[in-house]
């Protein structure tokens, strides 16, 4: 820790091991908890996104069937019998008669000896077959026109059969994928504490199960606070801002993979925020607020929360500084009965919630939600002009990285500049102990834009 005078600050690393501390017992509460079924279905998925971000299995997942469920082409081409072609060669082919064409999803007849079955990728591999030659190996390499489905080519304007040639023998099994090459039915389909991605949920789905059970999702209680705030689209008195942070703070809790419940404080009454928090204390996990942590008259957040067992102090950091965290006490409406949960305290700034969201929060709850990976990609970037930033402080900076990783500093230091926050994409670490860094200098940067 750092001491400035009467203020002990923290530093970002001391703040970050807090609050991963503060957060850490969760992981082993929730997987206390029930399960909850999952559906797995586009039409579902469509209509909630949000359901299926940061996902986790509650149980093995066991396929009720193959996967393929049945031999299938590999290649548009021909489905023959290998014993047909075991002479063919370049000066000695081998000619078959075409037989009707096999697509994707038609029920497929049985290949008889001496005829070779147009055959598309993923249709079903005809019994009497055991390979397939590929289109381009064919002579002709292409199908013949006006081929009806499942029967012979046959027509008033052409021979009452077509040929196709083969200069070369074939592998059994060749250019076929075997039922149950990718999974058997009863295996393990994938396991207990597995993250559902997009392979994931394609899997399941392909095995044909409707519905799997998932951890219930960490839930964030998020409360920005302040006389001042309105939403968008109410007509502002003088001295009112749109409430920025209660939007852009919830979009970066639910890209975690955690569930998030917004609930604005629009008063400085340190009582109408307890109150919130006690209608909400119930359902949530963790409790974020926003703004009311400095040392000002009408400091909201720390009035109500410092005697239930919050701490507030700072941390070097610009954006940021002013800080508050830990496990209060959160008295349920009308009873008894007390909530403990895990707190933490962001500044109001806009850019200053985003960058303590990034710098302490994020990681942490990407590691809840069983993402990976959990931290921001960090990379070194040189500097395209020259830089100053204040001794003793850990300066974050935001940035566009060019493609030739020259780091462009985009407007200035101040907690309020959320444009240019929304153009960058990357934060720029400027470190404690440097006070000045020149064109073309290295320094660190973390990308936001993934």
């Amino acid at each position: 820790m750092r001491q400035d005078g009467a203020v002990i600050r923290r530093t970002i690393d001391e703040h970050r091991d807090a609050i991963d501390a503060l957060l850490g017992p969760l992981a082993a509460g929730r997987s206390a908890r029930a399960s909850e079924p999952l559906r797995v279905s586009a039409d579902a998925l469509a209509a909630r996104p949000g359901d299926y971000q940061g996902r986790i299995l509650a149980a093995d997942v066991l396929s009720p069937t193959d996967l393929p469920g049945f031999d299938n082409s590999q290649m548009d081409g021909y489905a023959v019998s290998w014993f047909d072609l075991v002479t063919a060669s370049g000066e000695n082919p081998v000619k078959l008669t075409v037989a009707g064409q096999i697509a994707a999803g038609d029920p497929a007849g049985v290949l008889t000896p001496g005829t070779a079955a147009p055959i598309m990728t993923g249709a079903p591999v005809p019994p009497g077959a055991d390979a397939v030659v590929p289109i381009e190996q064919a002579v002709p390499p292409r199908f013949p026109e006006h081929l009806p489905q499942g029967g012979r080519h046959a027509t008033d304007e052409v021979a009452p059969s077509v040929n196709v040639e083969f200069v070369e023998p074939v592998t059994p099994g060749a250019f076929i994928r075997k039922a149950g090459s990718d999974v058997t039915a009863g295996d393990v389909l994938l396991r207990s504490g597995s993250s559902l991605g997009p392979a994931q949920l394609g899997v399941i789905a392909g095995t044909g199960l409707r519905e799997v059970q998932v951890l219930p999702r960490i839930r964030v209680l998020l409360v920005s606070t302040g006389h001042e705030i309105r939403d968008a689209g109410t007509a502002l008195e003088p001295g009112q801002i749109f409430d920025s942070n209660s939007v852009a703070l919830s979009l970066a809790i639910i890209e975690t993979g955690c569930e998030v419940r917004a609930v604005p404080c629009r008063s400085d009454d340190a009582e109408v925020l307890l109150g919130i928090l006690a209608e909400h204390a119930a359902w949530a996990d963790i409790v974020v607020t926003i703004g009311g942590v400095s040392a000002g008259a009408r400091e909201v957040v720390r009035d109500a929360l410092t005697p239930l067992g919050v701490v507030f102090g700072k941390v070097a950091m610009q954006p940021g500084g002013p800080q508050g965290f830990g496990l209060a006490a959160i008295p349920a409406a009308a009873t008894d009965v007390a909530f403990v949960r895990p707190v933490i305290c962001m500044p109001g700034n806009p850019v200053s919630a985003l960058v303590t969201f990034e710098m302490f929060l994020r990681a942490p709850l990407r590691r809840l939600a069983g993402q990976n990976p959990a931290e921001r990609l960090r990379e070194l970037a040189m500097t395209a002009e020259a830089v100053d930033s204040p001794l003793g402080v850990h300066q974050i900076r935001r940035g566009f990285v060019d493609d030739d990783g020259t780091v462009t500093l985009v407007g200035g230091p101040s907690s309020h500049l959320l444009h240019s926050y929304a153009s960058s994409n990357a934060l720029v670490h400027i470190p404690a102990d440097v006070a000045h860094l020149d064109a073309g200098d290295p320094v660190m940067v973390w990308r936001i834009d993934d």
